[in-house]
């Protein structure tokens, strides 16, 4: 069973930064790639960035790109999303995913594993 657990969410000023991160258990996590995705109330859960398995390859929604920062660190079988120059747009709840497979999808239906979500709320 894959356990995704989030953290470092919180309330910060526009302009401002904050760092995620996504602690893994329950497979090998440098064998998969990861994703953050985020959800507003009444709104689709929304793709922010993957990362590949090494970390060699990244990719990033046009809404954020230039300002966030996904990477990884297999050895603490963790993920992390650098969020800087941050917008009350970017308000949402933030979640990290694992695909079940193989693959560097950017879609929510092919990750099949969800952490719990951490709020994200950027004041003007």
């Amino acid at each position: 069973q894959v356990q995704l657990v989030e953290s470092g969410g919180g309330l910060v000023q526009a302009g401002g930064s904050l760092r995620l991160s996504c602690a893994a258990s329950g497979r090998t996590f440098s064998s998969y790639a990861m994703g953050w995705f985020r959800q507003t109330p009444g709104k689709e859960r929304e793709f922010v960035a993957a990362i590949s398995w090494s970390g060699a390859h990244t990719y990033y929604a046009d809404s954020v790109k230039g300002r966030f920062t996904i990477s990884r660190d297999n050895a603490k079988n963790t993920v992390y999303l650098q969020m800087n120059s941050l917008k009350p747009e970017d308000t949402a709840v933030y979640y990290c995913a694992a695909p079940g497979g193989v693959g560097f999808p950017i879609t929510a239906h092919l990750y099949d594993y969800w952490g719990q979500g951490t709020q994200v709320t950027v004041s003007s």
